[in-house]
């Protein structure tokens, strides 16, 4: 695969644009996928393997990926729409190459599987990969999302067993059940839900007579957010990861 193609495919330009970073010598390629030398490269047709290729643009260290992947540890303050309408958007966060990446449909780079309130933080999925959006966030395939909420007034077991029993939201007559539900602490309560109604958590605790003080999601699937991944940081996912995510 010629190297423009290979970079062009990650979201660095177009084909032309990214021939021009090439050409000015602005393309490193590593010589292996383990090594820590990389040499620059000024022919855009020079052909590569692009599997597990490992390269620099401008300086910046960048892998090869068919597909992306990635988890970011949504900040609160945060909308995640590419046109928000008052706060930051998390799209903001990603590198532009992420972003821009080239999709046969009409929306470009990758996109968040879900979203999260602009005052929920935790883990949020991203990806270019509709297949993996939809397994990941259609209510069919119940992929369990782990929350942990503050909430103002202490919990009581009561209102544990409401919440796995289920209960009615005022836009829907079907209860809604938690999938799991504890209290480590009185003002703690850990929700698992197998499905992502419309400000659903809130709802769930205000029908049980409390109220959400902060909410943060910890896990998808069998998925916790790294202790080493700060608010606004991101990471490809690995395939351990993805191996995670189906557990």
């Amino acid at each position: 695969m010629q190297l423009q193609d290979i970079l062009f495919s990650q979201g660095f330009g177009t084909r032309r644009v990214c021939a021009g970073l090439v050409q000015q010598g602005l393309v490193e390629v590593f010589e292996s996928a383990s090594s820590d030398s990389a040499v620059t490269v000024t022919e855009s047709a020079r052909d590569f393997e692009p599997e597990g290729l490992r390269f620099k643009v401008q300086g910046v260290p960048w892998a090869f990926h068919e597909k992306a992947y990635v988890m970011l540890h949504k900040p609160a303050g945060t909308e995640c729409s590419q046109k928000p309408s008052a706060w930051p958007s998390i799209y903001t966060l990603l590198p532009a190459a992420l972003r821009q990446r080239p999709s046969k449909s009409a929306v470009q780079g990758v996109q968040a599987v879900g979203r999260l309130d602009q005052d929920t933080t935790g883990l949020l999925l991203l990806s270019d990969d509709g297949q993996f959006i939809h397994r990941m966030s259609s209510p069919k395939k119940h992929v369990p999302k782990v929350y942990e909420v503050v909430t103002k007034h202490p919990i009581d077991d009561s209102q544990v067993q409401r919440l796995l029993a289920g209960v009615v939201l005022d836009d829907d007559p079907k209860p809604v059940r938690a999938a799991a539900c504890e209290a480590p602490s009185p003002l703690h309560l850990r929700l698992t839900l197998l499905e992502g109604k419309y400000h659903q958590v809130k709802r769930m605790v205000a029908a049980v007579g409390n109220r959400v003080e902060g909410l943060h999601r910890s896990r998808i699937g069998g998925l916790a957010l790294p202790d080493d991944l700060a608010p606004g940081q991101w990471r490809f996912l690995s395939p351990a990861d993805l191996e995670l995510l189906k557990a």
